[in-house]
């Protein structure tokens, strides 16, 4: 019989768990080990969820330093996979928002009266505005509701299907039909 994914993940653990425990007593080969078996982890935990993933090789670096350097504080009657991911979550999270913040090219003020003239009240783009706005009135009330509720006012898929006695996928199918449906009519 073949072990199952959950007891390979939890066997997979308690390895780290033990080489973790032996690099805290000074165990270089633990230490060794455990590096190398959790950077791949890593890499493929992060690597997924950036848009660029040529960064999962800086994260995932930034999350050894940071297992070097707080190795001594995981507590060895604790499961360790946890405690890594808090650490990769961590870093990731930080990673992300040092880039994000530092793009200052793309960020404008609304205060600036040149860009919102050219940007958001302008004239020539009016017409398309009422375009939308006609193709909106065409749709069924509740799809309306929906689709605007997602879409313009940003509610999440749950917090629609709560307003409006849906089920969420009921929510997401009709969202996503109207998108269709608008993008048909709008070109």
């Amino acid at each position: 019989m073949k072990p199952s994914n959950t007891n390979k993940e939890a066997s997979q653990g308690e390895i780290w768990q033990n080489w973790a425990v032996q690099a805290q007593g000074g165990d270089k080969r633990a230490y060794t080990s455990l590096l190398k078996a959790i950077a791949p982890f890593i890499r493929n935990v992060i690597v997924g969820g950036l848009a660029n993933p040529d960064w999962a090789e800086d994260i995932t670096q930034e999350v050894l330093i940071s297992v070097h350097k707080s190795l001594n504080t995981y507590s060895p009657d604790r499961p360790f996979r946890p405690w890594l991911m808090a650490i990769v979550n961590f870093r990731k999270t930080d990673f992300l928002r040092k880039h994000y913040s530092s793009r200052g090219d793309k960020k404008t003020s609304l205060d600036n009266a040149e860009f919102m003239a050219s940007h958001v009240t302008n004239a020539p783009h009016a017409g398309e505005l009422k375009d939308i706005e006609s193709a909106l009135a065409e749709l069924p009330v509740k799809q309306r509701k929906v689709f605007e509720m997602m879409k313009i006012e940003g509610y999440s898929a749950k917090e629609v299907a709560n307003e409006m006695g849906m089920s969420v996928s009921a929510v997401k199918v009709s969202a996503h039909r109207t998108a269709a449906k608008l993008k048909d009519r709008l070109g």
